[in-house]
């Protein structure tokens, strides 16, 4: 296999040293975060800001995404003190936006819905002025599970598309039209709810592709875009195909402004949660 080595652009470097804080925090409280499960190139310079983004239901996932870093395995029941223990470090670390993400558990009747606006409620008690940002997985299509969490009234919900239908085969379980459908529907539910989707680029899509799926997404009253750089989190993940210049991140952020997507984050590093307390900012 030949290995596609990273560009000058690319050559971000982790610090362990800059997370020992944050991670004693997560340690005392027993939270998961995906920063650190997903290897997140960007996590030293979050935790050094005293940011992160929970990873509830816990560390397990039961979908088999080839690019993905969480573990594959039989999750184990939901935690019921999870969600105040979740408000808990939000409050403490004095968040202003926080996003509440999961691994996909599709061994759950509700996949997990009620658990997160469980943990809404919980954040909103413990630290009513923070933003709450949910970042779901597709609940099977469930319109039910949809209606739980959007009846939780987080400021903003996001479901990733990950990438174009064509290379969907690296999203083991899921479906592009589901996917698009979780949007269009999480928008009729409640309108007033910014919804948010991201893709990663570099696994062999083409331009057209990525503008195509964004027309879409705007068909689906999405308001907010991520574009970021695929990175493998090992060899035995879905290879690399390209890194992208980022010229090109910024040529997709103009015309994705011109679609009229409120916010579009656009960049070799961006990931869905990377600056997302600036998303809402002058909207």
């Amino acid at each position: 296999m030949n290995i596609v080595r990273k560009p000058e652009w690319l050559q971000k470097r982790i610090n362990p040293a800059a997370h020992a804080e944050m991670e004693g925090l997560l340690g005392e409280l027993r939270l998961h975060t995906v920063c650190q499960e997903a290897r997140c190139p960007n996590i030293t310079e979050c935790f050094r800001e005293r940011q992160a983004t929970f990873l509830i239901l816990g560390a397990d996932c039961t979908r088999l995404c080839s690019f993905c870093n969480v573990t594959k395995k039989t999750p184990l029941p939901p935690d019921p003190g999870e969600p105040e223990r979740v408000a808990e470090a939000v409050a403490r670390l004095r968040l202003a936006h926080v996003v509440i993400t999961s691994p996909t558990r599709d061994d759950l009747a509700d996949g997990g819905a009620g658990h997160y606006a469980a943990t809404v409620a919980a954040i909103r008690s413990a630290s009513p002025a923070t933003t709450v940002e949910l970042l779901i997985p597709d609940f099977q299509g469930s319109v039910a599970s949809l209606r739980t969490v959007a009846a939780a009234s987080p400021a903003i919900i996001g479901h990733n598309l990950e990438t174009v239908p064509r290379l969907y085969q690296i999203r083991a379980g899921a479906d592009y039209g589901r996917s698009l459908a979780v949007l269009r529907t999480l928008k009729e539910l409640a309108p007033e709810v910014k919804s948010k989707s991201g893709l990663m680029l570099g696994l062999g899509e083409t331009e057209n592709e990525v503008l195509q799926v964004m027309a879409e997404l705007r068909e689906a009253g999405c308001a907010y875009l991520s574009l970021g750089q695929y990175l493998a989190p090992s060899r035995s993940h879905h290879p690399v195909h390209e890194f992208v210049r980022p010229e090109l991140f910024q040529r997709l952020r103009e015309k994705g402004e011109a679609m009229g997507f409120a916010h579009v984050e656009s960049g070799p590093y961006v990931r869905s949660s990377y600056h997302a307390a600036h998303y809402g900012e002058g909207v």
